[in-house]
């Protein structure tokens, strides 16, 4: 688990309607995490959050320490019938309503201070679906160890564009603490 934060990080929850205003913040959180290791998919990302961004349930925490926007997490409910993470278990659930939960990235100053737990987190609060579904690189193992943690465990890999990695497909209930 991450350490406690030292610092008190303030979260903002935002929709769909909020994505004009906060688009730009995302934009420089991303440049700011991934300024070490920019790769030509992850250049691509402005695309994501505006594709994401779109879906008219689309839900985004971005956290706040004073006034300097440290991290954030944001996905949006899978369309009924669309839970192509089906294609990896051999039984579905009874109920297999699905968040897909699209990002999580924290600025490297903020890293290690359980900032990423409180925006995941948060971002679940109080969702209606059943199952939450995500892909992280698993030339991260940190980072997938740290989902793993949280109550994931991986059901496959996926690789969605020619030039993404094979992520690995992620899958717990919503209700998991």
């Amino acid at each position: 688990m991450e350490p406690l934060v030292t610092t008190p990080i303030h979260l903002r929850r935002h929709g769909h309607d909020d994505l004009p205003t906060i688009r730009q913040t995302l934009l420089d959180i991303h440049a700011d995490a991934y300024a070490a290791d920019m790769s030509e998919f992850d250049e691509r990302f402005p695309w994501f959050v505006d594709h994401w961004g779109s879906h008219p349930d689309y839900a985004c925490v971005i956290g706040y320490d004073g006034e300097a926007p440290v991290g954030f997490a944001y996905g949006a409910p899978a369309a009924v019938g669309r839970e192509w993470w089906r294609e990896h278990l051999a039984d579905a659930p009874a109920d297999d309503s699905t968040f897909s939960f699209s990002e999580l990235m924290v600025r490297p100053a903020w890293r290690g201070m359980g900032v990423a737990e409180q925006l995941h987190d948060a971002l679940l609060t109080d969702r209606t679906e059943a199952l939450v579904v995500l892909l992280v690189d698993p030339g991260h193992p940190k980072v997938q160890a740290l989902y793993e943690r949280w109550g994931y465990r991986r059901i496959g890999n996926r690789q969605p564009f020619p030039d993404s990695p094979n992520f690995a497909v992620m899958l717990r209930d919503v209700a998991t603490p």
